[in-house]
């Protein structure tokens, strides 16, 4: 059967959020994707334990934010669509909340205004994260979220698909700067701190795709939340370090469950003062 390919995506490059789809057991890829996916489950098969890992920490935190009472989200880098989307898991605990999901992948763009849309409650933006500026002066995002309320921003297994030359800790920084006291910012993200040897080989994977893979170390992640109050009980997953909130999440137990991987993933969950 003949994929179907959008206007403008080229399926013969693998793109991030397609391989995430496909580690998550999703069907919205191509054979690019599927392709350069295997490789990367043959060198670290956890890749896909630690990826649906992901989307379960995404409901836990934003249960927590929701019991917190934050009611606005703005998901950046937000994928493709999934089972257990964050305006799913917000509007079971909050049916007033607002969610804004915002990609720069066409493809996941036109997925999410399909399945997703809901003029009132939920919307999906095309737009770029490294963008600030833009995004938050987006019309669609401005008719959801009120910046003068808290905003719960969510950076889920994105920044390390963003080199350094981007300045990411710059943009982060703009957002942290655009909201409202009492706001939270969410951040997964892949370390850098040991099993070099297997984190260079997925760098090496990920040139062939459309975006790079950049793990960094746990105080370079700690760094994204500024002076943010990181939520307490909370640490990094080797329990050295800057600490990181882990909200319904033991803080012994990493993003990847498995033992030999505990210091690959990190994530903090923290409130700005």
């Amino acid at each position: 059967m003949t994929e179907q390919v959008p206007q403008g995506v080229d399926p013969h490059i693998p793109n991030a959020a397609r391989m995430y789809d496909y580690f998550l057991g999703g069907k919205n890829n191509f054979q690019a994707d599927r392709d350069l996916a295997d490789q990367v489950l043959r060198f670290l098969p956890e890749t896909r334990e630690g990826t649906r890992e992901n989307r379960a920490l995404v409901g836990r935190f934003v249960r927590y934010l929701c019991e917190q009472g934050i009611t606005q989200f703005l998901d950046l880098g937000s994928g493709l669509p999934a089972q257990e989307n964050v305006h799913e898991i917000a509007h079971r605990h909050a049916p007033e909340a607002r969610v804004v999901y915002v990609d720069n992948d066409p493809v996941v763009a036109a997925h999410g205004r399909a399945l997703l849309a809901d003029p009132h409650r939920v919307a999906m933006v095309l737009g770029d994260v490294r963008r600030p500026h833009d995004v938050l002066a987006d019309p669609e995002v401005r008719a959801l979220l009120d910046f003068r309320r808290p905003v719960a921003v969510l950076m889920m297994f994105v920044l390390h698909l963003i080199p350094d030359e981007d300045d990411p800790h710059g943009f982060v920084a703009a957002y942290r700067e655009a909201l409202a006291p009492g706001s939270y910012l969410a951040i997964s993200h892949v370390g850098s701190d040991s099993h070099s040897a297997l984190t260079d080989g997925v760098i090496r994977f990920y040139r062939q795709a459309n975006l790079p893979f950049t793990p960094r170390p746990g105080a370079d992640i700690a760094a994204f939340f500024g002076d943010f109050a990181f939520i307490p009980p909370g640490r990094l997953a080797n329990g050295v370090g800057p600490e990181l909130g882990w909200p319904y999440l033991d803080p012994d137990t990493p993003i990847f469950l498995d033992g030999d991987l505990a210091r690959m993933g990190y994530a903090g969950i923290a409130r700005k003062p």
